[in-house]
């Protein structure tokens, strides 16, 4: 695709802009998008999987029928991804590495139409550093080596941004190229939509971009052309938006949260580290001061965009933003990972600031600080428990592999959310559970049209307990002491005693033997 819209894409020549740049733009944008990938794929298996990927892997394990049963439940608006990752690890397997590979190949694929898209309104050199800080930005890094769909729809919003761009700038071409331009948006844009429910964030966005290069004599021609490819994208996306209509109950929990402000939004959306955020919106400022206040001369000398380009990134930025901060006001829905679609305009405005900045030596210091303040944050998310404040069920399963024997029993804590209940270490690293006795199951998931399993309470399951001599407990540790302790107390009244206990990161792993 970079191919062939490549010729579409190149800005006025800007002095100092080497031949290859000017010649090749597709193959800097592959370049960028390999680059990219790299980034999010370096170690992205080191950390243990956590309580989102777990949904993603025991959803995508089920059998078909069992898959469908619990989406007309729960989840439907991550089935399309569930069913992509179905065939993936029927191909690749299910570890780490296998199923966070779409997500990296996915930051690629956005990395280049990062550049595809920022060439329509600067110099190649500075789109090229707006798709390598996309690259390089946290929540960028994290989403690429998560076993989700955030990184697809991310790369998808992108390249629907690309062909917008490219049909509004063709309005007046033949009806033909047209219509094939509006259709395969109207396509794109429902597949998005399938792929992550909040890309229609990007539609209020669009009409900005519209409104901005639709040239004067053609600005109701092209308004109407999107009015009509969105209607029909929307159109085509409506059992979905019934499906999470009906399902919105699911994510209720985010109004148990407490408010997010603005100021934990500037940090956590994209940036994760105060340092980063610091140094990232600093470079933001600049660009907004560089750009707005050089005049109209600015994209033609200084490979800058002009007013109307940076208005288009700074609003994908701002609109999506607002909307869920506002909107969550009345109606639970804010969540730092849903904007994660717009991190490839907060790396191309990034990037103007950089190349807004007085010299070389000023904008190599800048970016070499960016980068500084960015390498803590990558680090600690390919630790072994970069995901999700410390998950370590592989660590923890590890354990269970070395110490336990077929015929002991397993207990999990369930008074923890769902999505910390140490029992998902045991669909997730099933090997080191094999042979063990789960004393208080009642229902697989995958026989449910639930995400989970199906439990008692220990104290409803003691039959199963009489005949073994030993229990091996998974604890959440952040569980309050009364809680943590229930399970130990009942099987001490069954005539076990605590053998040993280890504290992994967050899981504690109790041994209790007669």
């Amino acid at each position: 695709m970079t191919s062939v819209l490549a010729s579409h894409l190149t800005a006025s020549p800007v002095p100092g802009r080497s031949l290859w740049m000017r010649r090749s733009p597709g193959w800097s944008a592959g370049l960028v998008g390999l680059v990219a990938c790299l980034i999010s794929f370096a170690w992205s298996w080191q950390p243990s999987y956590w309580g989102d990927e777990a949904a993603s892997i025991m959803s995508a394990e089920r059998s078909l029928p069992s898959l469908f049963g619990m989406l007309n439940n729960v989840d439907a608006v991550h089935g399309a991804y569930y069913l992509f990752l179905h065939g993936w690890i029927d191909l690749f397997g299910s570890s780490e590495l296998s199923t966070r590979l779409p997500s990296a190949i996915a930051i690629g694929v956005a990395a280049s139409g990062t550049v595809v898209l920022a060439r329509f309104f600067m110099a190649s050199r500075v789109a090229i550093g707006g798709g390598l800080v996309f690259a390089l930005i946290p929540r960028v890094t994290y989403m690429g080596s998560e076993a989700r769909s955030t990184a697809i729809a991310t790369a998808i919003g992108v390249w629907l941004t690309v062909l917008l761009v490219h049909a509004v700038r063709s309005t007046g071409a033949r009806r033909s190229h047209q219509i094939l331009l509006w259709g395969g948006y109207s396509l794109l844009l429902a597949l998005g939509i399938y792929v992550f429910l909040f890309l229609a964030l990007l539609l209020p966005v669009h009409v900005v971009v519209v409104l901005v290069l639709a040239r004067a004599h053609l600005l109701w021609r092209s308004a109407v052309l999107w009015v009509s490819a969105s209607a029909l994208g929307l159109l085509l996306a409506i059992p979905i938006f019934l499906a999470g209509s009906a399902q919105r109950e699911q994510i209720a929990f985010i109004g148990r949260r407490p408010q997010v402000t603005v100021s934990e939004a500037a940090v956590m959306q994209w940036f994760d580290t105060i340092p980063v955020a610091i140094a990232a919106w600093a470079l933001i400022l600049v660009a907004v001061l560089g750009v707005f206040l050089r005049g109209p001369v600015t994209h033609r000398f200084t490979g800058l965009p002009g007013r109307a380009g940076l208005t288009i990134f700074l609003a994908w930025m701002v609109i999506p933003s607002a909307i869920l901060l506002i909107g969550t006001q009345l109606v639970p829905m804010y969540s730092l990972r849903y904007l994660s679609l717009c991190a490839p305009a907060v790396g191309i405005v990034i990037a103007v600031g950089v190349a807004a900045l007085a010299n070389n030596w000023l904008r190599a210091a800048s970016v070499l600080a960016l980068v500084a303040v960015i390498v803590p944050a990558y680090a600690a998310q390919r630790g072994d428990f970069g995901k999700n404040e410390g998950s370590d069920w592989r660590q923890a399963a590890d354990i269970i592999a070395t110490e336990a024997t077929p015929g002991d029993g397993v207990v999990f804590d369930q008074s923890v959310r769902p999505s910390r209940i140490p029992r998902l270490a045991m669909h997730l690293y099933p090997e080191a559970f094999v042979g063990l006795r789960d004393v208080t199951l009642t229902r697989p998931y995958d026989a449910t049209t639930w995400l989970w399993d199906e439990v008692e309470p220990l104290t409803d399951a003691l039959p199963a307990v009489t005949a073994l001599d030993r229990v091996w407990l998974l604890q959440y540790s952040g569980s309050g002491d009364s809680k943590r302790e229930t399970n130990v107390r009942t099987l001490t009244l069954q005539g076990f005693h605590v053998a040993q206990s280890t504290l992994v990161n967050r899981t504690r792993i109790i041994e209790m033997t007669r």
